[in-house]
């Protein structure tokens, strides 16, 4: 076992502990005191100046097999195909009904031909939902590495083993799950292979101030940015010097986001502003880059999977969701009530590019909506977005998942909410005024997120089924699948590997962990 940062044996105990100042009510949670009562709604401005910078970084920153012949004139099915997983917590599954043969009232066009039309329909609706054994044959794999997940042992960590670099704000893992990437508060970034747990590089000087995150661009290119402002774009093949650095930001650059379809790179800071990067005309000078929208008060920004929305979140407890996205369209507008106007449908019917939606999420234990959004996650499918909110008084916190509701407004002289509370969990609210960052696994069906001195691996049910197999009418507490304590600080960020059965988390002190199976 290997040491990592000051909080281990052998630490100096002093690097990189306490350097982490309470964010202040321009953009984070705080540390000490209660937060202000919640502004008004967030006004989205084209040109607006941006809000004064704070004192300084709040720092939280195998295929199946397939089943057995149908009998001649019956179709088997897929329902069936889902009923043989093992429950994460090592419980059988329930034994699979008897399959009758199909007796004479089939042949002589009876009851039977009701349950085969049953059958029939249930298969095609299965196929339509991007669910059956031909249409996603990986789907019992997730299962599999699901239940591996429930298996995971405080004991199998294995720290990473390195000199300090102060607290972890992110951790990102390569496509391929060959790299793994570290964003550190001491200007540098950290990169491991995180299979033998060996220590690849260190950039040193990948930035003059905290790293705050880390996206990649495909499995070589990839983007920090900082609280100096910048952004920085890096090749795993030559890590010796940057691609290029961007600057348009005024303030600290908390989050990156990246289209793979039209290759543009957008990133969010704490001066309110989204800015969109055309990563195709890149040079050493950097890229062209527009503002594509601007409101106070912004924590986080998240593209879904299709790049059909933006979501943004803030401090002041309210979510913005743009909808219809074109990312080459700037939002050229000059208030909010024009935005939401917006939102309308049009009367053909269709709603507007990049119309606005603004709304208060709701939080169990929160009536007076008085939250402040510091950590947004987007299902890996689309289906629901991950919020971690803080209360007004920063004596509670929670994470809450909401699903995604489409279709027309109920009125159509009001703006539809888009969001359903599906399920909540309260959290321990230890390292008040430090932004926890948590994240879906890549098959949709955990959570991971941090509690305390570890993280809690967090299920929609018991078998950790797929969150559209068990939405519940009224929104229910996530079950807790296992719970991994290993680190001497507060966690503060944490990470499914893409690829393997492993999990990564950070924490304050600067350690960071490895979670896998031992067989």
């Amino acid at each position: 076992m290997f040491t990592f940062g000051p909080g281990s044996p052998g630490g100096d105990g002093t690097a990189g502990t306490g350097t982490e100042e309470p964010a202040s009510h321009a953009g984070q949670a705080t540390a000490a005191g209660p937060l202000p009562s919640p502004p008004a709604p967030p006004q989205p401005e084209a040109d607006a100046a941006p809000p004064p910078s704070p004192s300084r970084s709040p720092r939280r920153p195998g295929v199946p097999s397939l089943p057995p012949a149908a009998h001649a004139g019956e179709l088997e099915p897929h329902a069936a195909l889902d009923s043989s997983a093992a429950s994460t917590q090592g419980e059988p599954s329930p034994p699979s009904p008897a399959r009758r043969r199909p007796g004479p009232d089939c042949r002589a066009g009876g009851r039977g031909r009701h349950g085969l039309g049953a059958r029939l329909f249930g298969w095609l609706r299965e196929r339509s939902l991007g669910r059956g054994l031909f249409v996603d044959p990986a789907r019992d794999n997730f299962r599999t590495m699901t239940n591996l997940y429930g298996s995971i042992h405080p004991a199998d960590s294995v720290y990473l083993s390195t000199r300090t670099h102060g607290a972890v704000f992110n951790l990102e893992y390569s496509p391929d799950g060959s790299v793994l990437t570290v964003a550190c508060e001491q200007t540098e970034v950290l990169l491991f292979d995180p299979i033998s747990s060996k220590h690849i590089k260190t950039l040193s000087e990948a930035h003059e101030d905290c790293v705050n995150n880390i996206r990649f661009l495909d499995n070589r290119l990839f983007a920090t940015c900082s609280d100096d402002t910048t952004i920085a774009l890096w090749d795993l093949r030559k890590l010796n010097t940057k691609v290029c650095t961007l600057h348009g930001h005024t303030s600290w650059v908390k989050n990156i986001e990246y289209d793979t379809n039209t290759r543009l790179l957008v990133t969010s800071g704490f001066d309110g502003n989204v800015i969109i990067w055309d990563t195709n005309r890149c040079t050493e000078d950097g890229c062209p880059h527009k503002k594509f929208f601007h409101t106070r008060f912004l924590m986080r920004m998240r593209l879904t999977p299709d790049c059909s929305k933006m979501l943004i979140s803030t401090s002041s407890g309210y979510l913005l969701i743009l909808h219809d996205l074109d990312l080459t369209k700037s939002l050229e507008v000059g208030s909010y009530p024009i935005l939401r106007a917006r939102r309308t449908t049009s009367s053909s019917g269709v709603s507007p590019r990049n119309s606005l939606e603004v709304l208060t999420p709701e939080v169990p234990g929160e009536r007076d909506r008085g939250n402040c959004i510091t950590s947004l996650q987007l299902h890996p499918k689309g289906w629901a977005t991950l919020l971690r909110c803080s209360s007004n008084t920063d004596d509670q916190e929670w994470t809450c998942v909401y699903e995604f509701q489409e279709g027309a407004p109920v009125r159509p002289v009001s703006p539809r909410c888009s969001l359903r509370l599906t399920h909540y969990i309260e959290e321990a609210n230890v390292g008040r005024g430090y932004i926890k960052e948590l994240c879906f696994s890549p098959d949709g069906r955990m959570i991971s997120s941090p509690h305390g001195y570890g993280i809690r691996l967090l299920g929609f049910d018991k078998q950790c089924s797929e969150l559209i197999d068990c939405l519940p009418k009224e929104a229910s507490p996530l079950r807790v699948i296992r719970s991994l304590y290993s680190h001497n600080d507060v966690v503060l960020t944490t990470k499914f590997s893409p690829t393997h059965c492993q999990i990564a988390s950070g924490c304050l002190s600067g350690r960071v962990s490895l979670y896998q199976p031992k067989f």
